[in-house]
C-alpha cells in the first residue's frame, strides 16, 4: 500500500515571529508561530517546520523558547531549521523538543556534518534543505533538466537565501546528502519560492526520481490544484506550504479533502 503523502506548513520566524515574503524578501509579520502552528495542528497538518531565517548565533536563544513552547503544545512533529552549524546546535534544538532538524548552508559547506548528525541521532532526525535555481548555461558533469518549454538547464545549489551560488549540481548533490546519512530532502526553487505559480515540478520530479529518501516540495504553492501537481507530476513524497495557510488562503483540511478526491493518499 503506498504512503500516505503529506501536508507541512512552513514557519519563517524572525524574532520569534511567523514572516512570509516573495524570493525571501519584504518580508511581513504573520503572526505568533506557536499559535499558527497550534491552528494548522488542528486542522490535521502531518507536520510543521519552523525555519530561523535570520540564521544567526545571536537569534538562536530567541528560537530556543519558541521550539520549547511548540513542543509543549503541539502533537504534532517539529523539523526545526536555520543557523544549524554544529552538532552541538542539532543537539540543543533536538533538546528544545525539535523531532528533525534542518541543514542547509551548513551542509554544503560542511558535508561531514550531515554524516556526523545521521550517524549520532539516526538519520530520522537529519533533514537536508536544498534550495536551487535553473541554471540556463550547460556545461560538463551537469544533470541535464528538461522544463516545460523544452530549454534544456541544470539546477544549482544555491545557499544565504537564494543569493550566493555554489557550482553544485542539485541532482548530484541530492544523491550526496542521500549517501551521507540524510533521512529527508526540503527542495526549494528559488524560480517559483513565493510567487503562487505553483511547484518547480521539472526539478521537483529530476531529484525524486533519483533518490530513494522523501523528498519534500517547497516554493510556489497558490491553489489547491499545485498540490496535486507536486504529488502527480512532481512525485513528491510532501508538499510544504506557508503563504496561502498563513493568510488563510486555504487550510490543511481543505488541501487533504481535494487530493483526496483527486486519488492522492493523505492522512485524513
Amino acid at each position: 500500500m503506498p504512503l500516505t503523502k503529506r501536508i507541512i506548513p512552513c514557519l519563517d520566524i524572525k524574532d520569534g515571529r511567523v514572516v512570509k515574503g516573495t524570493h525571501f524578501e519584504g518580508l511581513r509579520d504573520a503572526g505568533d508561530p506557536v499559535e499558527l502552528a497550534a491552528r494548522y495542528n488542528e486542522q490535521g497538518a502531518d507536520e510543521v517546520v519552523f525555519l530561523d531565517i535570520t540564521a544567526s548565533k545571536e537569534n538562536r536563544g530567541t528560537i530556543i523558547p519558541v521550539i520549547e513552547r511548540a513542543a509543549d503544545e503541539l502533537f504534532l512533529p517539529l523539523t526545526v531549521g536555520g543557523g544549524i552549524r554544529s552538532i552541538e546546535d542539532i543537539q540543543q534544538v533536538l533538546r528544545a523538543g525539535a523531532d528533525k532538524v534542518s541543514l542547509n548552508t551548513s551542509a554544503v559547506t560542511d558535508p561531514d556534518l550531515i554524516t556526523e548528525a545521521a550517524e549520532r541521532f539516526g538519520t530520522q532526525c537529519v533533514v537536508v534543505a536544498i534550495d536551487v535555481r535553473a541554471n540556463p548555461e550547460m556545461k560538463e558533469g551537469t544533470t541535464p533538466v528538461v522544463l516545460a518549454d523544452g530549454r534544456e538547464v541544470w539546477y544549482e545549489v544555491v545557499t544565504m537565501g537564494g543569493s550566493h551560488p555554489t557550482g553544485l549540481d542539485a541532482v548530484q548533490w541530492a544523491q550526496e546528502v542521500e549517501k551521507r546519512g540524510a533521512g529527508e530532502i526540503l527542495l526549494t526553487s528559488m524560480e517559483t519560492d513565493g510567487t503562487k505559480a505553483g511547484f518547480d515540478i521539472p526539478i521537483t520530479r529530476a531529484i525524486s526520481e533519483r533518490v530513494g529518501i522523501p523528498v519534500i516540495a517547497s516554493g510556489g504553492v497558490g491553489t489547491l490544484e499545485h498540490f496535486w501537481e507536486g504529488f502527480a507530476l512532481g512525485k513528491a513524497d510532501a508538499c510544504l506550504a506557508a503563504s496561502v495557510f498563513h493568510y488563510g488562503e486555504m487550510t490543511v483540511s481543505q488541501v487533504k479533502e481535494y487530493l483526496a478526491g483527486r486519488g492522492i493518499q493523505v492522512r485524513r
